[in-house]
């Protein structure tokens, strides 16, 4: 079989060289930006919650650094040779470490999704193993077949660990719409439940990107198809990892509100999303405390007397 159905055998134009740096420098300085942000919010949400920040943290870390690598692995995989550039032996590793990549962050995506979710205790372990499980192998049979079988061009190991892969695929769906489903239930229409529930929507739409994209190493001839993978991939990357990670964010401040308002938490700051109050500020009751340790106090001074 040609080693032409393999993305990075591709020669590309001048233009399509500077197109997909364009689109893998932005999509890093995106996931950047996202992992700053992440870091200096984590307090926004209460301690039940903040889980999803910190997956959404590593999954935007994570990621800026697999771009780092592609950034400069496609620097070095291709030769500038008149009007072309020519891949040469490194050229894979502008595609390979997405794979690096995912295999880290679809695992934290699902993590993200369930540390908002209604579920809790045993359910939401079980829940999160099967999860984690799905992603992993999703990622890690996908990159069997599109990489490291005969270097992505053999056409029968695409098919046969595309289907495999496809099956975790399924597994994943089936989880994100029941964890969305069940939050609509529990959370009776709430603006939480109705981020949730666009939040799941966004992440399958997005997630149909990659498959689609996998398809196309069958067939995907010449520059241009190349530079489009190149565009869709990165451009898949900044909504699953930034744009969904900002609705989970939302989701926990939503949830956060609800805590504080009931009592059931607290936060030492005003809780604000879109320039609206949610829930003032509130400060755990240390009086009882300080009560009973100042009783205490008197009762031992006094039996010292």
């Amino acid at each position: 079989m040609s080693d032409a159905l393999a993305p990075w055998n591709a020669t590309l134009t001048l233009a399509e060289h500077s197109i997909i740096v364009y689109a893998l420098s932005v999509a890093g300085l995106a996931l950047l930006a996202f992992f700053v942000k992440s870091i200096v919010s984590t307090n926004e949400v209460t301690g039940r919650y903040r889980t999803g920040v910190y997956a959404g943290t590593a999954i935007t870390g994570v990621a800026f650094l697999s771009y780092v690598v592609l950034v400069a692995s496609f620097a070095l995989g291709y030769d500038r040779k008149g009007d072309s550039w020519v891949p040469n032996a490194n050229a894979i590793l502008s595609w390979a470490p997405r794979y690096f990549d995912w295999t880290v962050t679809v695992p934290l995506l699902v993590i993200e999704l369930l540390a908002v979710a209604t579920l809790a205790g045993v359910a939401a372990r079980r829940l999160r193993a099967v999860g984690v499980a799905a992603a992993f192998l999703m990622i890690s049979t996908g990159f069997v077949g599109g990489v490291a079988i005969d270097s992505g061009t053999s056409m029968p190991a695409l098919w046969t660990w595309g289907i495999i892969s496809g099956v975790f695929m399924v597994v994943l769906y089936l989880l994100v719409i029941y964890v969305v489903v069940k939050g609509g239930r529990d959370l009776k229409g709430s603006e939480a439940a109705t981020t949730l529930r666009n939040a799941g929507i966004l992440l399958i739409v997005t997630w149909m990107a990659y498959p689609i994209i996998f398809g196309l190493q069958g067939w995907g001839h010449g520059g241009a198809v190349i530079t489009w993978m190149q565009v869709v991939l990165s451009a898949a990357d900044i909504v699953a990892k930034v744009g969904f990670g900002a609705m989970i964010h939302k989701v926990a401040k939503f949830r956060s509100a609800e805590d504080v308002r009931a009592g059931v938490d607290t936060l030492p700051e005003a809780l604000w999303v879109s320039s609206e109050k949610l829930a003032d500020g509130t400060l755990p009751d240390t009086a009882t405390e300080s009560d009973t340790a100042t009783v205490a106090g008197r009762g031992e001074h006094r039996v010292r007397r």
